[in-house]
């Protein structure tokens, strides 16, 4: 698991390049946050979460199955980055902030700069 990386995944460097394009600034990885989102519009008090599909149980065909080696591992732990990711959002509302949660299956979708552009406007 060393070798997984946690920031600058190739579908957060596309949400950060479909965001460039779309002439919106924006801040990395915000520690001081819940959740340290990928994505962090301070003075629009919006952020975005660029999540991969396994680690975070989307669902969807990306998600697969979890391992079979070490089951008694990895079905707490993908359980508890779900509750993780559901406790940040919370905390985040409370702070007043609003969240985006952009799916690595999503993350190639023709519509995808335009959802973004209707979150950041609204």
């Amino acid at each position: 698991m060393a070798r997984i990386r946690g920031k600058a995944t190739r579908p957060e460097l596309l949400v950060r390049q479909t965001v460039r394009a779309l002439g919106i600034g924006y801040r990395l990885n915000r520690r001081d946050l819940p959740g340290s989102p990928d994505l962090v519009f301070m003075g629009r008090k919006k952020v975005i979460f660029v999540h991969g599909c396994f680690w975070h149980q989307h669902g969807c065909k990306l998600t697969g199955k979890a391992p079979q080696k070490r089951a008694e591992y990895w079905a707490p732990k993908l359980k508890r980055n779900v509750k993780r990711d559901q406790e940040a959002q919370q905390r985040l509302e409370e702070l007043g902030y609003r969240a985006l949660t952009i799916w690595e299956c999503e993350v190639s979708s023709p519509s995808l700069p335009e959802r973004i552009a209707k979150f950041l406007k609204t």
